[in-house]
């Protein structure tokens, strides 16, 4: 016994060592600031449109070295390095933003930010993002009650508004309702001063609020309200309910909440998140977009669509009130 004490007390002894020269050796990194590559951040992919995006980077370190060159570096696989396409943005900046250029419409894009000091070469992680549909889909149409315009594109054999329909013969705040009479509102307005209403920011950015009472006539001449089945027709064009929604919705997070998942807004359909009204008032802006068909279901319910931040999926509902305010989409007859 006495033999084992006498060799456990040297291996107690040399760990204690070890122990202490690597909590100096740490120590002494810290002091001396050891060199490594500069550590950064990808920043989302905005603007996207058939052949441009925008991207960018934030450098959280530099690695104790001065950044040498900094941007953006693109390509179809998942891991883009200096060598693919890429863009240089200078040496000053902490964050930068960069504009990505001669892309391929209807392409899946990986971006990753780069910085390099005399270490070598650091990358953010890679963030993918799909180009617009390319073609002669786009075209415009001019709403002749109100001298509204809307973008159009064609997706598949249909052709959609881009934009949440604005037509608004009258407004009410969200506390009016009705089955039978219909309503018009303005998200967080609660007047009733045409003029007032259309002069928010949510009026311009999302348009009118209906009940489906509202929605059944409010598209124009040569449009109509979808019905349940033309929402079907455009969500297995795009491969199902699971995944459209990310296919419709708007990409980044100027108007969605983070992390407005999957989002990349491939269809260029631009869905928007205006939330929508019910009895308790006004909800759901920069969570939901929601939108009616034209179809009725059962227990007097109306077929509606919604997609949400946190989502994919386009979802599909039989549930929906009449008194409820959604948005319109209008497609071509």
């Amino acid at each position: 016994m006495k033999k084992q004490n006498n060799l456990i007390y040297p291996s107690l002894l040399m760990s204690l060592f070890l122990v202490f020269a690597n909590s100096c050796e740490k120590e002494n990194d810290e002091i001396t600031g050891q060199q490594h590559v500069p550590v950064l951040v990808t920043t989302e992919v905005t603007d996207i449109s058939q052949t441009t995006a925008t991207a960018g980077g934030i450098i959280t370190l530099d690695g104790g070295e001065p950044v040498t060159a900094r941007g953006v570096c693109w390509g179809t696989t998942e891991s883009p390095t200096f060598s693919d396409s890429k863009t240089e943005e200078g040496t000053d900046a902490i964050s930068f933003t960069s504009s990505l250029t001669n892309l391929k419409p209807n392409t899946k894009y990986y971006v990753r930010a780069y910085a390099a000091n005399s270490e070598g070469m650091g990358y953010g992680c890679s963030v993918s993002f799909t180009t617009q549909v390319g073609g002669d889909n786009k075209s415009s149409f001019t709403d002749p009650r109100d001298g509204n315009i809307y973008q159009t594109v064609t997706i598949g054999k249909q052709v959609w508004m881009v934009e949440n329909l604005r037509y608004l013969p009258s407004v009410v705040g969200a506390e009016t309702g009705s089955l039978t009479t219909p309503y018009y509102y303005v998200y967080d307005y609660y007047g009733t001063n045409l003029e007032d209403a259309k002069a928010t920011a949510n009026y311009e950015t999302y348009g009118v609020l209906y009940n489906w009472e509202a929605a059944k006539a409010a598209c124009p001449a040569g449009w109509h309200l979808p019905s349940h089945a033309e929402w079907i027709e455009l969500s297995e064009y795009l491969g199902g309910t699971s995944v459209a929604g990310g296919k419709l919705k708007e990409s980044g997070t100027a108007n969605w909440f983070c992390p407005n998942l999957h989002a990349t807004n491939e269809t260029g359909f631009t869905a928007l998140p205006g939330g929508y009204r019910d009895y308790g008032g006004f909800s759901g802006i920069g969570r939901n977009g929601n939108f009616w068909s034209a179809t009725e279901s059962r227990d007097d319910g109306v077929w509606n669509l919604s997609m949400a931040y946190d989502y994919s999926k386009l979802f599909i509902s039989e549930w929906g009130s009449k008194e409820s305010g959604f948005y319109v989409r209008c497609v071509m007859d």
